[in-house]
């Protein structure tokens, strides 16, 4: 039986910015009387960053440099929420920024993968713990909970399975009756061991899904900055077509090809359990966007949909 919990996940463009977070803000209170799970990406070009970072670690290089930057543009962020909002103190975003330094001043592993995923895990993180100190100061109430002991995971660092049991118990005692917005981050999990894993790149979109399957939820909302699922990439297309409704079937097809708006693992949960998912956009929330369930509908099939990969090399 479905709940009324909507699942929102918002990506690291919707809130690489001081406006881009008060956009997100605006988009939250719109839906604030509702029942309301948040998966939150890194902010921006962290991840990136944070590879690098996770590289010279592992290499023995020096990553002062790179540290910095990583910590100049949360901190400038976190700073620039502040001026909008006096109440907002950043101490807890400081307190992470230490906690990245003291994992960096062990020697690493042997296993590179379970080294990226310790140090790269830190950009969710961030951004999850500033937006919940910043909805909290402007008197929008959520808890912030760390996914790393909500979704269990084996220890495949980087590309990690989940323990669908494990993690069902454990993000079912969530109570929504108490408080109506959750609020943590996407791309990680965690082992039995204590460990972070992650769940395989641009994997946010797949942790709201197991959030959605986890909670039985009625819906779950992508925001983007595009107006909906397109037949075309229009960084590649200039005329492109909005696709309203579409099938899980021809969405999982669109992913499997290398459509790149839906992560390939999110459809299945969302399928298994009938949730429907919407794609909509963080410049014009109140437009309609486009919608992915069990629809048969020939007309979506009218569109032609093109995928354009770069750097193919073909083998014969």
């Amino acid at each position: 039986m479905k709940s009324e919990i909507k699942v929102f996940k918002f990506g690291g463009a919707s809130v690489n910015s001081a406006e881009a977070v008060q956009n997100a803000t605006s988009i939250i209170k719109m839906f604030s009387h509702e029942k309301l799970m948040i998966i939150i990406s890194a902010m921006g070009k962290t991840t990136n960053l944070l590879e690098k970072v996770a590289d010279a670690y592992f290499q023995g290089f020096n990553y002062s440099d790179l540290l910095k930057e990583n910590e100049d543009y949360h901190l400038r962020l976190a700073q620039q929420l502040a001026n909008i909002s006096p109440a907002l103190d950043i101490t807890p975003v400081q307190n992470v920024l230490a906690d990245l330094v003291k994992k960096l001043s062990v020697q690493p592993s042997g296993n590179y993968n379970q080294a990226y995923d310790q140090i790269v895990s830190f950009g969710e993180i961030l951004s999850t713990t500033i937006i919940s100190a910043y909805w909290k100061s402007m008197g929008l109430q959520n808890i912030l909970i760390d996914a790393q002991k909500y979704v269990c995971t084996d220890n495949t660092y980087r590309d990690a399975v989940v323990d669908w049991d494990k993690t069902t118990s454990r993000i079912q005692t969530l109570d929504f009756t108490q408080n109506k917005i959750f609020l943590t981050q996407g791309f990680i999990g965690g082992t039995q061991d204590g460990f972070t894993t992650t769940l395989g790149r641009e994997g946010s979109d797949y942790s709201a899904a197991i959030f959605a399957y986890c909670l039985n939820a009625s819906e779950m909302t992508i925001w983007k900055d595009v107006p909906g699922l397109l037949n075309a990439d229009p960084k590649y297309f200039s005329e492109t077509q909005k696709l309203d409704f579409i099938s899980y079937r021809d969405a999982i097809e669109l992913a499997y090809y290398g459509a790149t708006i839906i992560h390939p693992k999110t459809i299945k949960p969302l399928q298994n359990k009938n949730i429907l998912l919407r794609v909509k956009s963080f410049v014009q929330p109140t437009a309609e966007g486009s919608q992915i369930g069990s629809f048969d509908l020939e007309q979506s099939r009218k569109i032609p949909c093109f995928i354009f990969k770069t750097n193919q090399i073909l083998i014969t």
